[in-house]
């Protein structure tokens, strides 16, 4: 019998960013928002905790490029 071993990501390999939700924020408004960060920032969702009070945390990741931190191609036009 062999047991299979999963290779969990390495962290060095992604950004993470949590965010914090108050139990005021209804759950498609997060939802909504969690949508707009994907699509507009290429985060995925690694983590949500709900709490007792209704606040909820949440884990953001997406993965790191060897380009991050340098200015975008266009910023450097007209100098």
């Amino acid at each position: 019998m062999t047991t299979g071993t999963r290779s969990a990501p390495d962290e060095d390999e992604y950004d993470f960013l949590p965010l914090r939700l108050p139990r005021e924020v209804s759950r498609v408004t997060a939802a909504m928002r969690l949508a707009i960060e994907a699509e507009f920032g290429g985060w995925e969702l690694s983590r949500v905790r709900l709490y007792t009070d209704g606040s909820r945390r949440v884990l953001l990741r997406r993965k790191r490029t060897k380009t991050s931190g340098m200015l975008p191609p266009d910023a450097t036009k007209g100098l």
